[in-house]
């Protein structure tokens, strides 16, 4: 502290004695230009009669000097002597924009926003091509920017921010920074075909700017193209390829969800940089994505020992406990994470679901109940962040009430959503519909549907299910034909060709179905739209009995995305159900349970997998938790009949196939395969013929 002072002292004792010369100083890079002043020393009021350039630098140097002890001291005192002094250097030489740029940044230093930005478009008024004041303003709108929440006041400082990058790259069109500075603001304006030419002109000014390269790939990423970012990242040869360049094409191979290749690319960056948490965090990730659960877990340990006060890396390790059945670590984990977080919801959201995999529902309805309380406010006055967090809880909630086979509750919870905004609330009534759908309600279901589009009329999704609904009670012709309607020859149209294929599939009839879904395969641009449409056309197929095609369909998905639940689950279970692979059909069935433990449907075919090989034991516990799951699912029951039969419990296998039976006289034709009716038909009467001949046989026997 004490040599800054001594070398200020020094430099004013300097400047002092220079302002006594009879002649003008050298003449330095950073001095102002000539002044006309009256004398060395003259006060900030008052015009300057001769030039006097001395003067002009006299009180410049004990403005810096002032700006020196500001840096040290911080005191507001000493700044506004430096701005005193700034200004009556400027009244010996007003034309200085050396002098102007100065006070105006001195301003900006000193939290003085408002003269800055004044004295700042005062120096432009007088010179459009003062490349200092433009900056100046660009970095308070930048700055002011980052200070800002999303709002009609952000856009204007962006719109702000914008205007003054764009005349810094025309007055100094060089610049890599500036290009890279304006092609983000106009990708924060969502200007993504500008942002790419302010790319691609830094790419062209430094072509090996790893920081334009990556910028560049991003971009690509946020429109979706990962190729185009893929190539962008491979301009550069392997051997030159930073941490940080590794570190993005794994970011990019994950939106691919090639997780395979993410994964490679995040072990090379870590490589490179063996204390870059952040690439170590990407590669953990794509382990987990990837399902290799026990390598991830083992990256995770590494960061939280690096990094032991992060608690998301506890968040993803109690993550993979769940996923691998360790419940109790799980919860533990969640403890850690809960203890460096104060007032967390997601530890308490994570532990709720936990639970409910374990079947502790009362215990996951306690949990989430107190974090809907805490988070309640009296008014309802919620922020965006806030309704859509109470909106996730109330929903799950509503399914844990809905896992217990408590509609009322259930219905009554998912309700609680309608008010927390239009798309919490379209999810509220597709929750509401799906409930009573899986009660066999349906009814119920069609009336809440009705709900839904006279609340929202101009929503085409809530029309569809609508229509979805009323073709499953028997108005096929006027449901599609309304559906049909909404088509408008625009990529839009790829919805609507869905529900239309999902429809015709329900309907049986095929070619339309098959039609409508290759129209949407076609208008499917985005991975995700791809992989649905594509499980789709699987799913027709099988439901036709075309098992080789639907197979080959659902490997195209899991080529797209190997961790796809729904597609292994289906493909496990159909491979169990018609093929001699039962070993790989369990494989895939595993998998889709360990992505989501809480799912009857998956249970279900884990159960059935098991007792096509033969291990009724597991069988039994996987299906009776399927059974808990989805009560009224005739599916469920016909598999457990099964299972009891085969393992000499035709009593009990009698009251499962004659609950399937029930189920299945209390669902819509649309759902209801008339084959496995039959069968079960069968094997009730069969059973009961054998049990009634065994019961006239004990009797005898007595």
């Amino acid at each position: 502290m004490k040599k800054c002072i001594g070398v200020s002292l020094v430099f004013l004792l300097a400047a002092a004695a220079v302002a006594q010369q009879p002649t003008n100083p050298p003449s330095q890079p950073a001095a102002p230009a000539p002044a006309n002043v009256s004398k060395p020393g003259a006060p900030a009021s008052g015009t300057p009669s001769k030039e006097d350039r001395a003067s002009a630098y006299y009180h410049y140097s004990m403005a810096h000097i002032y700006e020196e002890l500001v840096s040290v001291y911080g005191r507001s005192d000493l700044a506004n002597k430096a701005i005193d002094e700034y200004r009556a250097a400027i009244q010996s030489d007003p034309s200085s924009e050396f002098l102007n740029n100065g006070l105006a940044e001195l301003y900006w230093k000193t939290g003085r926003i408002r003269d800055a930005v004044l004295e700042a478009q005062d120096l432009l008024k007088r010179d459009p091509g003062n490349l200092a004041a433009h900056k100046l303003l660009g970095r308070i709108y930048l700055r002011s920017l980052g200070d800002m929440q999303s709002g009609t006041q952000s856009q204007n400082v962006l719109k702000l921010a914008i205007e003054q990058y764009q005349e810094i790259v025309k007055l100094e069109p060089n610049s890599v920074e500036d290009h890279l500075l304006l092609g983000r603001l106009y990708r924060l304006n969502n200007d993504m075909g500008k942002a790419e030419t302010e790319f691609k002109t830094a790419i062209k000014l430094q072509p090996d700017s790893e920081e334009a390269l990556t910028t560049l790939a991003y971009l690509y990423n946020d429109e979706g193209d990962a190729n185009r970012a893929i190539q962008t990242l491979s301009s550069i040869p392997e051997g030159d390829r930073s941490a940080k360049l590794y570190s993005a094409l794994g970011y990019t191979y994950e939106e691919q969800k090639d997780y395979k290749n993410a994964v490679t690319a995040y072990r090379k960056a870590v490589a490179l940089d063996h204390d870059n948490l952040d690439a170590m965090r990407g590669l953990a990730q794509n382990l987990l994505n990837d399902g290799q659960l026990e390598a991830a877990l083992a990256e995770y340990k590494i960061i939280a020992d690096a990094n032991p006060e992060d608690p998301q890396t506890y968040l993803n390790m109690s993550e993979i406990y769940r996923r691998t059945g360790r419940f109790d670590d799980a919860l533990q984990t969640l403890q850690k994470a809960s203890s460096m977080v104060q007032d967390s919801v997601e530890v308490p959201y994570r532990t709720a679901a936990i639970y409910e995999v374990q079947g502790r529902y009362g215990e996951a309805v306690q949990v989430l109940q107190d974090l809907l309380k805490k988070t309640e406010k009296p008014d309802n006055n919620y922020n965006s962040g806030e309704r859509n967090n109470r909106a996730i809880f109330l929903e799950r909630l509503g399914t844990v009430y809905r896992d217990q086979n408590n509609i009322p509750l259930a219905i009554e919870t998912f309700r609680k959503m309608l008010s927390l905004g239009d798309e919490n609330a379209k999810r509220a009534y597709q929750e509401m519909i799906d409930t009573y759908r899986d009660a066999k309600e349906w009814q119920q279901a069609t009336a809440v549907a009705k709900e839904a589009v006279g609340r929202m009329p101009q929503d085409r999704d809530l029309r569809m299910v609508l229509d979805s609904q009323l073709a499953d009670q028997g108005q096929a012709d006027k449901a599609l034909a309304d559906v049909h309607s909404m088509l408008k020859g625009t990529p839009a149209d790829r919805d609507i060709y869905i529900a239309l294929s999902q429809m015709y599939s329900r309907l049986k009839r095929w070619p339309e179905a098959e039609q409508a879904i290759d129209k949407a395969t076609q208008l499917s641009s985005k991975p995700d739209d791809k992989e649905y449409a594509l499980f789709l056309h699987g799913s027709i197929f099988e439901r036709q009995k075309k098992y080789d095609q639907a197979e080959q369909m659902f490997h195209q998905v899991l080529s797209l995305d190997s961790q796809n639940a729904m597609t292994l689950n289906y493909l496990g279970y159909m491979m169990a159900d018609h093929t001699s692979r039962l070993e790989e059909a369990l494989s895939y069935v595993k998998r889709a349970v360990q992505l989501d433990p809480a799912n009857g449907a998956y249970l279900d075919s884990l159960g059935w997998a098991y007792f096509k090989l033969g291990n009724y034991d597991m069988a039994e516990e996987q299906l009776r938790k399927a059974s808990q799951r989805m009560a009224n699912d005739p599916t469920v029951q016909e598999h457990l009949g099964d299972l009891y039969q085969k393992t000499g419990r035709l009593k009990q296998a009698a009251a499962h196939w004659e609950r399937a039976l029930e189920e299945w006289a209390k669902t819509v034709p649309a759902e209801v395969d008339q084959e496995s009716v039959a069968k079960t038909q069968k094997k009730l009467e069969s059973a009961k013929v054998k049990l009634a001949r065994e019961s006239s046989y004990v009797q005898q026997q007595k």
